[in-house]
């Protein structure tokens, strides 16, 4: 294993000019006292979408780290991961985050089924643990049950690890499952069963994504029950504890929130849970620096304008295709998206004001800002005019990518 910071973002830099801008907002909370390392990560749909290589990502993170004379550390995260996709990350990362998504909800074999019940009967009974909202319940059904549903995912995650391990030899690396892509949240009980699964088929998991209630929408606010999610979030960060010390699970276990930007309304909650348990923190922010690029672009007017502008225009024509691949994690009413023949006569202004994660902004349009968040392949299909004026406009995408991930996403949680 590679050693896993307490305190982790995860960032993306799709079209790779923004790890400098990024980096200086870990910068700036580092001067502050708070230790937070950058995990630049990219999935392999975001590079077969934008037409880039995984290396493109360990490359631009490098040169940032450089410029910066960074010396604190940083990770490259091959998001979303399984055996068929992971080649062209391995040697360029050292993080992986493994997703098992297809397998959950399809049983196992049942021999391996009866094998994991027979083998975990300590786990039926009662435990009272520590910062839990209410003891643990299980019996044989609820393990049997639980194995049928999430042992498959278990087993698979075990091959993809065994598979990068043996790719990677000696070379350390970080391991993430990400179980937050099922129909339900995961309750403490099946959490616990699911970590005992992972520890039986050798998955060193230092870091889990699991699904808590509520809409966790891409670019936009938390949708649910704060309460309800602060009292799985601490539930889950005390079923980690408890599996660490009973499974032989990584000291450094950790929860991971995915399509973590934005949730600005349980960051309070993120924030009290962490400081009285003292547990670590992984939260992905990855999309959120792609919409402050097309922000610095609006914001600096003439063909930045222009192009924020075009990239509306097509993401509107194209919006049921772009969203179709995000549908789970979005919520676009039509209704409610403005007509590109009324954009292209904003100014700067209101088209900054319309896109920028401002609740308290009357003009803010979370729809809008949905759809161009799942439009960034329409910037990748204006190739060379987009690039170029990222490059024309860097002053104020710089400072946008900067302020949004230091002010909005790790002041409120480490502040």
């Amino acid at each position: 294993m590679k050693p896993l910071a307490k305190f982790t973002f995860g960032v993306g830099d799709r079209f790779a000019h923004q790890a400098s801008a990024q980096l200086d907002a870990f910068r700036k909370a580092r001067s502050l006292g708070w230790n937070i390392l950058p995990v630049w990560n990219k999935s392999n749909r975001e590079h077969l979408t934008v037409g880039s290589q995984p290396q493109s990502v360990l490359v631009a993170a490098q040169a940032a780290i450089e410029a910066a004379q960074w010396q604190h550390g940083f990770y490259i995260d091959a998001d979303h991961i399984g055996i068929a996709t992971v080649e062209p990350f391995l040697s360029c990362s050292d993080f992986f985050t493994l997703d098992v998504a297809d397998y959950i909800g399809k049983p196992a074999a049942d021999s391996a089924i009866d094998r994991f019940v027979s083998t975990h009967q300590s786990l039926i009974g009662r435990i009272d643990l520590s910062g839990l909202s209410s003891p643990i319940d299980i019996d044989e059904a609820l393990l049997r049950s639980t194995a049928e549903k999430y042992l498959a995912a278990a087993i698979r995650a075990g091959e993809t690890y065994r598979h990068i391990q043996s790719a990677k030899g000696a070379e350390p690396f970080v391991t993430e499952v990400s179980m937050d892509e099922t129909d339900a949240p995961q309750t403490p009980p099946e959490l616990l069963i699911i970590l005992a699964a992972l520890a039986s088929v050798g998955v060193p998991a230092q870091t889990i994504a699991p699904k808590f209630t509520g809409r966790f929408n891409k670019g936009v606010d938390y949708v649910g029950d704060v309460q309800q999610f602060e009292r799985e979030f601490r539930d889950d960060i005390a079923v980690i504890d408890y599996a660490v010390k009973t499974f032989g699970l990584p000291l450094e276990l950790k929860l991971s929130v995915h399509s973590g930007s934005d949730k600005f309304s349980i960051y309070p909650a993120i924030r009290a849970a962490i400081r009285d348990t003292g547990a670590g923190l992984h939260i992905k922010t990855a999309g959120t620096t792609w919409l402050e690029e097309v922000i610095g672009l609006a914001e600096t007017g003439g063909d930045g304008l222009m192009i924020a502008k075009d990239i509306y225009a097509a993401a509107y024509d194209k919006c049921d295709a772009l969203c179709a691949p995000y549908a789970s994690v979005i919520d676009i009413d039509p209704k409610r998206l403005p007509l590109p023949s009324d954009v292209a006569e904003w100014s700067s202004q209101q088209f900054v004001d319309a896109l920028r994660h401002d609740p308290t902004c009357p003009s803010f349009n979370p729809d809008l800002r949905q759809l161009i968040h799942v439009g960034y392949k329409v910037a990748a299909q204006m190739g060379s005019r987009y690039t170029d004026g990222l490059i024309a406009c860097k002053t104020a995408i710089s400072r946008n990518v900067t302020e949004n991930l230091f002010d909005r996403h790790m002041k409120p949680l480490f502040g």
